[in-house]
């Protein structure tokens, strides 16, 4: 693919026009393309993007191609792809840099380091992944220079990556540019006509971790009220109630689920997380109940949404869709110390740059050994673990843990959760799969919200369940109202929205 792509500098002039048309990059130069060795290639309306290593080598390429549809030739459709599909360790840029280079420009894309270089000659990198993912292998690339400033663009997941990704180059040697609107990512500053200097003036030192002014603050405390989708996580598209509910899935917080035994815990949070992994949210499962090769057949099934011991010839191309998903998996089973698992979790968040860690299910990994109160507080310890690793390391956790027994009759509810109240005071969701078919009331599967502590938005809401696909989904239908003296399930509609504090279960008078 590279050697058949042409150099930029060997393109004709109205061919040069109609790349910057087609990908619409007017704002960046030709020459500056040439001095990044981007090529392109005619036959698939194709750039090329090199990726180099330390040592100068060509280690990948990034393709971005661009489609214009028969119907409709106004519209440009760009897709892009990363060769090799098992990781490309090396950076765009760095066959740019001579050896006496010690300060850098870090992006997350290759239009935002060419404008960086263009418009103010530093020395400027991207990389390979974007902001989802900074791997291990790479650090030794930049081990060399004595000042990274990070310029990630303004948006909250972008901050959060700069923050994360400082820590791992050593923040002492890190300088981040805070997230406004007058400061965007440095290609749209060029598409604004903002001057991309002024702001790359503005990269100021990672501070204390410990202490904080209102000063540093504010600017980030601006950023959170202009960008209140973002900041309230990234959305589910398979359970879109879900996202009206707990509004997104946030990093640094902890989420309790649980249900009855034999509704389906592991299938829904199956489903649940993968919804946000195909969405870039990179994921790590913990699954002490259920061997890895089960939970991947079952997760491979939800993915490609069929059956495929019925359609065998499809599970190559659906596997190696799967691969390309962040999603890794703890190989402990059974009962494990509490130490090795967070030591696990913390080289992942390190390594792949985890964002959210699930742990199916928390009695499983303590085991049965001991008495009910050694259980208990044992159980507690790990909560608190669990809470500590969470903030600590800005990810989100779930914790599944079996409910108490309760009357098949009654539905459950915060305080029904196994243990002392300390699982569900620590954590800032609860979600419980109430699941009435297990009873002698007539009614259906739903998945109840119990405590919100983002906003305090409390609900329930409906779930059907397809046996081909292993997934739920949530029933569209609106249900029949009410009647009196009828509390069965099938009456709750698809989402309740109910304000209630976090001590919801009781009255409001007190116990």
């Amino acid at each position: 693919m590279w050697e058949s792509a042409m150099p930029i500098k060997s393109c004709a002039s109205d061919v040069v026009a109609q790349i910057q048309e087609n990908f619409d990059i007017h704002e960046i130069h030709a020459n500056t393309l040439d001095t990044y060795g981007v090529r392109f290639d005619i036959a698939s309306n194709s750039l090329i993007f090199p990726v180099h290593s330390g040592t100068g080598h060509l280690v990948g390429v990034h393709r971005l191609t661009c489609t214009i549809p028969e119907e409709n030739d106004n519209v440009r459709v760009v897709q892009g792809s990363l060769l090799p599909k098992s990781g490309v360790l090396g950076l765009f840029g760095l066959n740019t840099l001579t050896k006496d280079v010690q300060e850098l420009v870090l992006t997350s894309n290759e239009w935002d380091a060419m404008a960086v270089y263009q418009e103010t000659k530093a020395p400027a990198l991207s990389l390979p992944s974007g902001i989802s993912a900074l791997p291990q292998e790479l650090l030794p690339n930049l081990e060399r220079f004595s000042k990274l400033i990070l310029w990630f663009g303004d948006d909250v997941r972008a901050w959060e990556a700069a923050k994360l990704f400082a820590k791992k180059l050593n923040d002492k040697r890190c300088c981040i540019i805070r997230p406004s609107v007058e400061d965007p990512s440095p290609f749209e500053a060029l598409r604004r006509g903002v001057k991309v200097r002024s702001v790359l003036g503005k990269a100021r030192p990672v501070k204390h971790k410990s202490i904080v002014s209102f000063a540093q603050l504010r600017e980030e405390i601006f950023s959170e009220l202009t960008h209140s989708e973002q900041v309230a996580g990234v959305k589910w598209r398979r359970y879109t109630a879900m996202n009206r509910l707990l509004k997104g899935h946030r990093r640094g917080e902890l989420t309790v689920f649980t249900g009855p035994t034999g509704s389906g815990k592991t299938t829904f949070i199956s489903d649940y997380s993968l919804d946000l992994c195909m969405q870039g949210v990179n994921t790590l499962w913990g699954s002490f109940e259920i061997n890895n090769v089960r939970l991947g057949k079952m997760m491979l099934t939800q993915f490609s949404q069929m059956n495929l011991s019925k359609r065998l010839e499809e599970f190559d191309e659906w596997a190696n869709r799967f691969e390309e998903l962040p999603m890794y998996f703890m190989t402990f089973f059974g009962q494990e110390s509490i130490r090795k698992v967070i030591e696990a979790m913390s080289h992942a968040v390190y390594v792949h740059d985890i964002a959210h860690v699930i742990v199916d299910n928390l009695q499983f990994m303590i085991g049965s050994n001991g008495e009910w109160a050694d259980r208990f507080a044992k159980q507690d310890t790990f909560i608190a673990a669990f809470r500590k690793f969470a903030t600590n390391m800005n990810c989100h956790v779930t914790l599944v843990i079996h409910p108490r027994k309760e009357k098949d009759t009654d539905d459950l509810t915060t305080a029904s959760v196994f243990g002392s109240a300390k699982a569900t005071q620590e954590a800032d969701n609860v979600l419980i799969l109430q699941d009435k078919r297990l009873s002698s009331v007539r009614g259906r599967k739903y998945l109840q919200v119990t405590k919100n502590r983002f906003d305090g938005e409390l609900g329930v809401m409906l779930l059907k369940f397809d046996k081909e696909s292993l997934s739920f989904a949530v029933r569209e239908k609106p249900a029949k109202r009410a009647t009196k003296g009828d509390t069965s399930a099938e009456d709750i509609p698809s989402e309740i929205p109910v304000s209630m504090s976090d001590d919801a279960d009781f009255p409001s008078g007190g116990i």
